[in-house]
C-alpha cells in the first residue's frame, strides 16, 4: 500500500511539475546548443550528426509517469506524419539508457530517447527544473541549419504531437519560400 501510494504521489508531483514554465533564455532563431548523449538504441547522438533536416527535440521530466507516457505516445501515434516531413523526433529526459530501453519496450515508442543524466543538455536549452532536479516538459522544432525555429514553453502532452505537425508544415513552407 505504501509503494503504490509512494508512485502516486511521485506521479502527481511530477504532472506538477511538468505544468510550470520553463524559464529557457534560447528565442526562436539562436543557434541550437549541440550535445552528445547515449540512446536507448545504444548508440551516441549529437546535434550535429541531424544537420540538414528538421529535428523536433522534446524535453520530458520523467520515464513511466502519466503525462509523460500520454506524449510519448502521442509521438508514437504520430510519428508516421511527422517523418513523413523529414523530421526526426527524439526526447530527452535526465533518466538513464536502461530507463528510456524500459520506457520504449513498455509503450512501442518508435523513437530515439536520449539520456541526459548528467543534465548538461537540459542546463543549456534551459529546461532543468532546479526544485526537481528534472526537465521541465519543452519542445523546441530546430531547423535544418541547427537554429532554434519553434519553442513551446508550456506543452500539453495530449495533442502535442500534432501541433508540433501543423507548425513544421508551415515552418518548412516557409523554408522552402525563402522566407525563414
Amino acid at each position: 500500500m505504501k509503494i503504490r501510494f509512494a508512485g502516486s504521489l511521485m506521479g502527481l508531483l511530477v504532472g506538477l511539475v511538468s505544468c510550470t514554465s520553463a524559464k529557457t533564455t534560447l528565442k526562436e532563431g539562436d543557434p541550437a546548443p549541440d550535445f552528445s548523449l547515449m540512446g536507448n538504441d545504444g548508440e551516441v547522438h549529437k546535434l550535429s550528426d541531424f544537420k540538414g533536416q528538421y529535428i523536433v527535440l522534446y524535453f520530458y521530466p520523467k520515464d513511466e509517469t502519466p503525462g509523460c507516457t500520454t506524449e510519448a505516445c502521442d509521438f508514437r501515434d504520430n510519428i508516421s506524419a511527422i517523418t513523413k516531413t523529414g523530421t526526426k523526433v527524439i526526447g530527452v529526459s535526465v533518466q538513464d539508457v536502461a530507463s528510456h530501453k524500459d520506457f520504449a519496450k513498455q509503450y512501442g515508442l518508435n523513437f530515439l530517447l536520449l539520456a541526459d543524466t548528467s543534465k548538461k543538455v537540459t542546463k543549456d536549452y534551459g529546461v532543468l527544473n532546479g526544485l526537481w532536479g528534472m526537465a521541465d516538459r519543452v519542445t523546441f522544432i530546430i531547423g535544418p541549419g541547427g537554429r532554434i525555429a519553434k519553442i513551446y514553453p508550456k506543452v500539453v502532452p495530449n495533442g502535442h504531437a500534432k501541433e508540433v505537425l501543423a507548425d513544421l508544415e508551415t515552418l518548412q513552407n516557409k523554408y522552402r519560400e525563402g522566407t525563414k
